[in-house]
């Protein structure tokens, strides 16, 4: 087996559901879960119907690149919403079968046991940043982001020799779990010491299309990139995905755009590593990234999901104030696990502990306090579990 293997960290539901058992929720309530992010908004009927009106294509081989459709409704979706001045669907757009299999390979492609390599990523931070470092022979390095930090990294806080070993480092904007969005001058510093040390810049925008006030719609990678006249994007990636903009989670169906020279690589591995989307699912993803009436719709139903809950919370937990993505991130009056743990048996709703999702790094672990709270239920069941959460927390 391969020894890397070990080095892998539980993930962080493995150690909810070790929390939890023998702490069952109560037998007179159903259970609510605010723990995973998964949407569970309806998929767009446009999007469900160009499904089952190609399933045909289930006889044939996708090809790695995918459909020239699908990459000129990507770059376009790309310009259309970043400003941008061109994406070349030919050679800065690849489609991959959601971010989370694509954020794990592009580690694969550009860092190969290099002896010493570093790859960076916030602190808390997604999962597979980290396995993707270690199973690439790299070593992960951690950006701390705190509420001293506005919960965003900062580019100052790795030295030159760091820099230098690094080859690459994940950004997420917004964030997971925070909610933190990465402006344009900060995203320009980041460009800025990637292309000085030669890093690949890897952002992981798959919640940038869930945001409260349409007036402020969270930048991007590439956004900052043509900010600075760096239209050639070099050695930065972002990676979007339908699965929360379109509640299409189950089709595993996103892309990655920047640097050309990246994407062939990148494309070069993919033709091995066997990771061509399904037909039908190119098909239907190109008529998802077409459409933005649904995506508005979704928006709306975010917002009025976290007004009705902070209405309820905001009297007994230090809430954060998320510029993006469906969670909550609230300080809680007691150890975080403690608090998951007895939140699930004695209110029956089930969250995340923030420590889960972070690493002491420099005696500090930035999770440590803090819960997870994904606001992807229906509204009543968000109002509910709200409600349920306020009484168990007056009870401490």
């Amino acid at each position: 087996m391969n020894p890397d293997l070990e080095l892998l960290n539980p993930y962080p539901f493995e150690r909810l559901a070790d929390l939890l058992e023998g702490h069952p929720p109560p037998a007179d309530r159903r259970l609510l879960k605010l723990s995973i992010g998964e949407p569970q908004h309806a998929p767009p009927e446009i999007v469900v119907k160009a499904l089952t009106d190609n399933l045909d294509l289930l006889a044939k081989y996708p090809t790695t690149r995918g459909t020239q459709a699908l990459r000129e409704s990507q770059a376009q979706w790309l310009c259309n919403r970043h400003s941008l001045r061109t994406v070349d669907p030919d050679s800065q757009v690849l489609p991959v079968n959601g971010t989370r299999e694509a954020l794990f390979a592009i580690a694969q492609t550009c860092v190969g046991h290099q002896q010493n390599a570093l790859v960076g990523s916030p602190n808390p931070f997604y999962q597979i940043y980290e396995g993707a470092a270690l199973l690439a022979g790299g070593q992960s390095i951690l950006l701390n982001t705190d509420e001293s930090t506005g919960f965003l990294p900062d580019p100052e806080a790795l030295s030159v020799r760091e820099w230098d070993a690094m080859r690459l480092l994940y950004l997420c904007s917004p964030s997971n779990p925070t909610g933190a969005v990465m402006d344009s001058p900060l995203l320009q510093r980041f460009i800025q010491k990637a292309i000085e040390h030669d890093v690949v810049l890897v952002s992981d925008e798959c919640y940038s299309e869930i945001y409260p006030d349409e007036n402020a719609a969270p930048t991007g990678l590439l956004a900052a990139c043509a900010d600075m006249g760096h239209d050639s994007y070099k050695n930065c990636i972002s990676m979007h995905s339908l699965s929360k903009r379109s509640n299409l989670p189950g089709m595993r169906s996103g892309f990655a755009a920047g640097d050309a020279d990246i994407i062939a690589q990148f494309l070069r591995y993919r033709g091995y590593h066997g990771s061509a989307m399904p037909p039908h699912h190119q098909v239907a993803s190109t008529v998802a990234w077409s459409d933005e009436e649904h995506v508005l719709e979704n928006r709306d139903r975010y917002r009025e999901k976290f007004s009705a809950v902070r209405h309820i919370l905001d009297p007994v937990l230090e809430l954060n104030n998320p510029a993006g993505a469906f969670y909550l991130w609230p300080r809680v009056p007691i150890d975080d696990a403690t608090f998951a743990q007895r939140l699930h048996a004695e209110a029956g709703v089930l969250v995340l502990p923030g420590s889960y999702l972070s690493h002491d790094n420099g005696g500090v672990n930035p999770g440590k306090g803090r819960v997870r709270m994904a606001l992807v239920a229906e509204l009543e069941d968000c109002i509910e579990a709200a409600e349920r959460i306020a009484g168990f927390v007056r009870c401490l």
